[in-house]
């Protein structure tokens, strides 16, 4: 197996040869181009706050500390904002020496601004696992501007495989981006590996640039599409005469990025979630772009990264054609069986400004 991340047939031999475990069968949709996605268990831990188990320290030890009550997702159950819950996941790991692993929320965990880590016995750092970790998967939960409902099965995180080296330096992207075209910027900024992604504050014909989270709404069922409608969880947010978006930080917004990008079969892509470099705020939770994600072939033309921006402590001007990000990419280990969009029936693929499935 060559240096990379491994792509959705490799997943699958994983599972076939014991390095990922399950209490059932995978879901038929449920390993994507480059990722798989974690499905809850049937039980919650409601946590006085969030906590990293540390070195050689399992986490279930920690939640017989700090857990307040358990909570039974059988039926359904709804976890409340601003509350920290820990949920063991029905997938385990027994990776090879070899083979590391990193999570990240899901698209529409991300665009439901429902903060998920993925935590490991002994870690030191969320979402990452070790190489040749054996052992269970935990998932933090905390709901930040809508309660939701989960129940078991329910998908809010994706976890990558990885081997080697996989990352490409400065001088790889840059010619990447000469032969592929990464983003329709046309003077792509490259730097410190990633590639920049700007701000578009000046909309559609109409002049929608994004949406603000209400507060107090009611509850979103995570596992249901187009249930909800869309003004009654979000205020739309207009363009403004000079081009300016003040980020309030109690806030969640949604935006997109000026620039479409486009992630080749060959490769994947993480967004940078927060970089202090360009200013105290966060564009994006959920951060893998998987192969095919806006190549043309796969029906994505034009996709472009939406944003879910939430600024840091203190208010933050943005403007149109400000860089907020970077994409970072990285090599596959060999072509996935399936591309990102027309191969998946993707929600995202050819994507401008849009919300989560949820909403209609």
């Amino acid at each position: 197996m060559s240096g990379g991340i491994l792509p959705d047939r490799d997943i699958a031999g994983l599972f076939e040869a014991g390095g990922i475990r399950a209490e059932r069968a995978f879901d038929a949709d449920q390993i994507q181009p480059a990722s798989l996605d974690l499905r809850l268990g049937s039980r919650a831990y409601r946590v006085r706050a969030s906590f990293l188990p540390g070195r050689g320290v399992r986490v279930a030890d920690k939640l017989a500390r700090f857990s307040m009550h358990e909570i039974d997702l059988t039926g359904g159950a709804v976890l409340e904002t601003g509350c920290v819950y820990v949920v063991p996941l029905q997938e385990a790991l027994a990776l090879p020496a070899e083979i590391r692993a990193a999570a990240n929320p899901k698209s529409s965990t991300g665009r439901l601004d429902i903060f998920t880590r993925v935590l490991v016995d002994g870690a030191q750092e969320f979402d990452k696992v070790p190489a040749g970790y054996h052992g269970p998967l935990f998932i933090e939960i905390s709901p930040r501007t809508f309660p939701i409902v989960v129940r078991p099965g329910s998908r809010l995180s994706q976890i990558r495989f990885r081997t080697g080296d996989a990352q490409l330096g400065e001088t790889e992207l840059a010619a990447l981006h000469a032969e592929a075209r990464l983003t329709s910027a046309p003077d792509a900024n490259i730097s410190g590996g990633g590639i920049a992604l700007s701000i578009d504050l000046k909309g559609d014909a109409g002049g929608l640039v994004g949406y603000r989270g209400k507060r107090h709404t009611g509850v979103v069922d995570v596992d249901k599409r187009a249930a909800q409608p869309v003004l009654d969880f979000w205020e739309p947010i207009h363009r403004s005469g000079t081009g300016e978006l003040v980020l309030d930080p109690d806030e969640f917004y949604i935006l997109v990025s000026k620039e479409a990008v486009h992630v080749p079969p060959a490769y994947a892509a993480e967004m940078t979630p927060f970089d202090p470099l360009v200013g105290e705020f966060r564009v994006h939770y959920a951060g893998f772009f998987d192969p095919g994600f806006g190549h043309s072939p796969a029906g994505g033309t034009g996709s472009r990264a939406v944003l879910e921006v939430r600024s840091h402590d203190v208010p933050f001007i943005l403007e149109d054609g400000q860089i907020v990000g970077r994409l970072v990419y990285e090599r596959m280990a060999s072509l996935p069986d399936r591309l990102y969009g027309l191969d998946l029936n993707s929600n995202y693929q050819a994507q401008g400004l849009k919300l989560s499935k949820h909403f209609v």
